[in-house]
């Protein structure tokens, strides 16, 4: 059995999906920190930071192929970029995988992760997001990845759900690493 995977909603202006390279990288982390702080995660006072730690951090991961990335822009203005989504590919270890068509097969561990995914203010509602996940899971699947996870914002849950991305019971630890506790504490 094959998911099936919903048509984008026509999308009123013409836009050209281009795959992201290091040229790009400034945009990238321009739109990363952008999107932090329109989900509130991030202050004023953080965004250079976290602007500059991403271009840092890209600039090594792209050339490696670790982070691959999708860019939007209008038709004809291709220096104009107004969305973006982008992965990261990351090796975890082998896991049973229960397929979409019911046995269970072992996965290597081959996994990325869906970040980053941002669209201008000006051009939202247009589909924009949409087009960009259909282009991240159309190479996913050509990648014959064992999994794709991602974090979603309230605002994107329910684009996720119609792409056919799924709640798991994954939770994260809410205590400060960076700080030592008592045994046990």
């Amino acid at each position: 059995m094959k998911i099936g995977i919903s048509q984008p909603a026509p999308v009123p202006d013409p836009f050209l999906i281009r795959r992201a390279t290091t040229a790009d990288i400034e945009v990238i982390a321009r739109h990363r920190a952008a999107m932090f702080r329109d989900m509130g995660s991030a202050g004023e006072e953080l965004i250079d930071d976290l602007t500059s730690a991403t271009l840092q951090r890209l600039e090594e991961a792209m050339p490696r192929g670790e982070y691959l990335g999708w860019l939007a822009s209008p038709q004809g203005q291709p220096e104009s970029i107004v969305a973006g989504a982008g992965v990261q590919l990351r090796l975890v270890l082998p896991f049973p995988h229960r397929r979409p068509d019911g046995p269970v097969e072992l996965a290597r561990g081959r996994q990325a992760i869906v970040l980053n995914v941002y669209t201008e203010p000006a051009w939202r509602r247009r589909g924009l997001a949409r087009l960009l996940m259909l282009e991240v899971l159309s190479w996913a699947r050509t990648e014959a990845l064992d999994s794709l996870v991602l974090h979603a914002a309230p605002e994107g849950r329910a684009l996720y759900e119609a792409l056919g991305f799924v709640a798991t019971n994954e939770m994260r630890y809410a205590g400060d690493l960076a700080r030592p506790t008592a045994a046990g504490g």
